[in-house]
């Protein structure tokens, strides 16, 4: 039993269309969360590898660099996708 929007307590009754619709949007956020899910481990896996800890194991040793051009863009895209990943993901879980 659900509440309904004038209070009353019933069973809720959604046509066909609200179904269809309700399925066509769950459906799209999976294929989303994949796809995005998909690009975001590519561009973690493309970041510039020897920062951190790897440094100290014969990695580059520079402290500190700036990220410049397609590094920057790429660092730039990683943190975009993660913020939709985790949109959607909440989204999902909502729904």
């Amino acid at each position: 039993l659900l509440r309904r929007v004038d209070g009353t307590v019933g069973l809720w009754y959604l046509s066909a269309h609200d179904l269809l619709l309700n399925f066509m949007l769950e459906t799209g956020l999976r294929i989303a969360q994949t796809v995005i899910a998909v690009l975001l481990v590519g561009s973690i896996l493309l970041q510039a590898r020897g920062t951190g800890l790897g440094a100290s194991f014969g990695g580059e040793g520079n402290v500190y660099r700036t990220k410049r051009g397609v590094e920057q863009r790429l660092f730039q895209a990683t943190i975009v996708l993660a913020i939709l990943f985790f949109g959607i993901s909440l989204t999902n879980a909502i729904l």
